[in-house]
């Protein structure tokens, strides 16, 4: 089984059609690729710590008075995620992404 796992492996590093793919989606190393990564990785979880307390007021407000019963409950969601404060996965992939688009070849 492991000689098995290792022959696949191997056929999967050295198959051309995915390294290709690989390079593709890899992010740049140019301004935008790292402005790219803030933005959609850090910056969220930069205001969520800062104006977490605003937020979850914001959001509960809503969950009260929204004049639909699907959006008071989309609203009671959005308030359960400021709660639960700022996402150690998202930045975690966000630290990944910019040690993977620095990483040498």
């Amino acid at each position: 089984m492991k000689t098995k796992m290792k022959e696949i492996q191997a056929k999967i590093e050295s198959d051309p059609k995915l390294q290709e793919a690989v390079e593709k989606i890899k992010p740049k190393k140019s301004i935008w690729g790292i402005l790219g990564i803030i933005t959609f990785f850090f910056l969220p979880e930069l205001i969520t710590y800062i104006w977490q307390d605003t937020l979850i007021d914001w959001a509960h407000v809503h969950s009260m008075t929204e004049a639909t019963s699907v959006l008071r409950m989309l609203y009671g969601e959005l308030e359960e995620m400021f709660i639960s404060g700022v996402s150690w996965v998202n930045i975690s992939l966000g630290m990944l992404l910019l040690l993977w688009m620095w990483r040498s070849k």
